[in-house]
């Protein structure tokens, strides 16, 4: 069940950019200079983080770091929208392999970290879910449609 919770969020975001072009997708329109493209980006290295970095253990890069803790967020000039969508998928790909087998309560093995993943899958559908409520706000601003 936590599963398809996660999926039904995932394909939620990546139907809120339908139909828009990349200029669009890249638009920031809040004061936080959000863009649709850059929450994909966002959580494509955040489903990283927690299921392969934290969960599974694995040595693997994330953008962000202590002098610049948002580049996960930013679109640079030379990310296509083709570019980023085909992270994210990949990401929920390895996150897929990452988890393949384990179980709900099953330790994280991040050092120090007694995160479970029943936990990081809780985690990870409100932090989707609730990026889906930012994202459902930038696409009305940007063309007036709404989300579910």
């Amino acid at each position: 069940m936590l599963t398809a919770w996660l999926d039904f969020h995932r394909a939620t975001l990546l139907r809120r950019l339908e139909g828009l072009d990349d200029v669009d997708l890249r638009r920031p329109l809040v004061p936080s200079g959000t863009s649709l493209l850059g929450i994909v980006k966002h959580l494509a290295y955040v489903e990283r983080w927690w299921f392969c970095i934290v969960f599974a253990g694995q040595q693997l890069d994330v953008p962000w770091t202590d002098e610049d803790p948002d580049a996960d967020w930013r679109i640079e000039p030379d990310d296509t929208t083709e570019e980023v969508i085909t992270l994210y998928g990949r990401e929920i790909a390895r996150t897929r392999t990452c988890t393949e087998g384990a179980g709900p309560d099953d330790v994280a093995r991040y050092p120090n970290s007694a995160k479970t993943l029943r936990w990081i899958m809780m985690h990870m559908i409100e932090e989707t879910a609730r990026h889906n409520g930012h994202a459902d706000i930038i696409r009305e601003l940007i063309d007036g449609i709404t989300g579910e």
